[in-house]
């Protein structure tokens, strides 16, 4: 027999887990004399499938680690470029911002968007170091920072990714209906004070004057 003040088991909200790659890269021109580098978010990469994904509530350490890209192995690499990778960001799906995936799905690329920090306690050549906070693919997330005038930049998703996005949405979306607007013609007329205005439908006398009551 079930013990009626044993909590029921909390159901996990779909989620995968994502490497953020960040890239330094030299500024040019006449902005290099102030701010000799620059960073951009460079990739975010899937690391498996949902069901590979761990229990809600787990920490993970983010410590970046510099990697290697793989265009460097072709030589298109500036020798003064460099890229690190932030690992193990949970990515969640909340069923209250259906709508947010649904719009990022109607973007002609759907797309992961990652806040990020310059963070003053981590420096690099005595520079602060890009550190990411949250990944999301809710446009309605990316609006607020923004909003907020926050760091924001965004990468493409993997197929699977979108794939994944998009079985949720067609779960959980439904659009409001569009409210019926009402014609025109069955709008009160008013006078230019706001005032009802009473129209006659009988016809002028000669001389076009109205008829008297």
């Amino acid at each position: 027999m079930n013990n009626p003040h044993t909590p029921a088991p909390t159901r996990s909200r779909p989620a995968i887990e994502v490497d953020v790659v960040m890239r330094r890269e030299p500024v040019s021109g006449p902005m290099s004399r102030w701010q000799p580098f620059r960073w951009v978010l460079a990739d975010v990469l899937l690391r498996g499938s949902p069901d590979e994904t761990g229990p809600e509530g787990e920490e993970h350490d983010h410590e970046p680690q510099a990697v290697e890209p793989v265009e460097a192995a072709t030589g298109a690499a500036n020798g003064d470029t460099t890229h690190w990778l932030f690992p193990r960001f949970r990515v969640m799906l909340f069923r209250d911002d259906a709508e947010g995936y649904f719009l990022n799905l109607s973007s002609p690329n759907p797309c992961f968007w990652v806040f990020w920090r310059a963070d003053e306690a981590r420096l690099l050549d005595g520079e602060p170091m890009a550190v990411p906070q949250i990944v999301t693919l809710s446009y309605h997330d990316a609006g607020r920072w923004l909003d907020a005038q926050e760091r924001v930049d965004q990468v493409p998703a993997a197929p699977e990714v979108v794939d994944w996005m998009r079985g949720f949405v067609d779960a959980t979306y439904q659009p409001e209906p569009k409210r019926r607007q009402r014609p025109e013609s069955f709008k009160p007329l008013t006078d230019r004070f706001g005032q009802p205005v009473r129209i006659s439908t009988e016809k002028l006398r000669g001389g076009g004057q109205p008829p008297r009551p």
